[in-house]
């Protein structure tokens, strides 16, 4: 065997082992969304009238747990043992997906447009800053997926900090990878509705500081 077929036989191999366990040569890829079915409902049910639209907010960092912050998606499986599926990804990094999500969900959540995971520096116009850490995504096909979240908002301007921590945790409706990642787009929802309630609360308090 010359040298060029021992090269195409090592590639060969290791498209064989990255494909292990898969039933299709492509993997599928997935992304998460934001939770629009609740943003008419939570801005109608919040307490605080705001001319929200306002509102700047800057979403980041994001952090999530190094054991998922990886192209597959990783699920626990009934043993305890964890899976990384090589044919179920996440169609961008991880942290940035939650991120971008966070920011959309309180868009919607905020009534305002100006919500970004972009921080401009000091170029831009005084901004609310959310800090979230994820610490830990237990996602388990047909069962069920909890992200839990430590999260910091600072309003701008002002030293005080809000800390919040949410555990979120959402049923998984089939054993489907598609199900599962509508679970997390839920879990996500309920950590944005707990970041916004605290920056409506935090901007009531900040404007009655004014007055």
């Amino acid at each position: 065997m010359n040298r060029r077929n021992v090269t195409l036989h090592t590639v060969l191999a290791a498209a064989m082992v990255s494909l292990a366990g898969c039933s299709s040569p492509s993997p599928t890829f997935y992304a998460l969304r934001a939770d629009e079915a609740s943003a008419a409902t939570s801005t109608a049910a919040s307490a605080v009238p705001t001319s929200a639209a306002a509102l700047d907010v800057v979403v980041g960092p994001v952090t999530v747990p190094d054991m998922v912050d990886r192209p597959q998606i990783v699920t626990r499986n009934p043993d305890n043992t964890i899976e990384m599926n090589e044919c179920a990804r996440w169609a961008s990094p991880l942290k940035l997906d939650v991120g971008r999500v966070v920011a959309a969900d309180l868009a919607q959540r905020l009534d305002t447009a100006r919500v970004s995971t972009v921080d401009a520096g000091a170029a831009t116009a005084p901004v609310w800053r959310v800090r979230v850490d994820i610490t830990r995504i237990d996602s388990v096909l047909g069962d069920s997926v909890t992200i839990d979240a430590q999260w910091v908002v600072k309003p701008p301007g002002h030293e005080a900090l809000t800390l919040g921590h949410t555990v979120a945790h959402e049923q998984v409706a089939s054993g489907a990878y598609g199900a599962l990642v509508d679970a997390h787009d839920r879990a996500l929802a309920t950590i944005s509705a707990d970041i916004a309630a605290a920056i409506r609360a935090d901007r009531a308090t900040v404007g009655n500081a004014k007055n």
